[in-house]
């Protein structure tokens, strides 16, 4: 048997001509982008979420109209834990529900506890008269009633 019969005739090239590319310079860029993103994200992200007033507002509003249409189980998922240790799903709207309907306000900053919250002026109007009590709302795993104050 003879050698075969090359093309050319250098014998076949090594499948690794060389050291590999140093890489560094992907390794910072990718760390670079992730930070850039991160910080977007962070900056972006309240433009969807709405200010801490914007969602104070929209959780009053939601927790009054749930308590006005009965639905005790939203109503309740809207209290602050310790409001829910306190009151069973039945005894939200005896507690926090007024006659009339409800007119949530704008919310200004406020305090409870040591924490910060926004309190939410929210006025009953039964036709007659009208009560206003203001909506403790703290940032507990999102936007929370957290106790109430004529």
């Amino acid at each position: 048997m003879s050698a075969p019969d090359y093309l050319y005739d250098d014998d076949p090239q090594p499948l690794h001509a060389g050291r590999g590319r140093s890489r560094k310079g992907l390794l910072v860029a990718l760390g670079v982008g992730t930070v850039a993103v991160a910080m977007g994200a962070a900056v972006v992200l309240p433009l969807f979420q709405g200010s801490g007033a914007d969602q104070a507002a929209e959780v009053a509003t939601v927790f009054t109209r749930a308590m006005a249409a009965g639905d005790t189980e939203t109503s309740w998922g809207l209290l602050c834990e310790d409001e829910q240790a306190r009151l069973a799903p039945d005894e939200v709207a005896d507690a926090y529900q007024l006659p009339g309907t409800a007119t949530v306000g704008d919310p200004v900053e406020g305090e409870l506890d040591g924490q910060l919250a926004e309190v939410v002026p929210v006025t009953w109007d039964d036709g007659g008269t009208s009560t206003t009590v203001q909506l403790t709302v703290i940032a507990q795993d999102g936007a929370k009633v957290c106790g109430s104050s004529t």
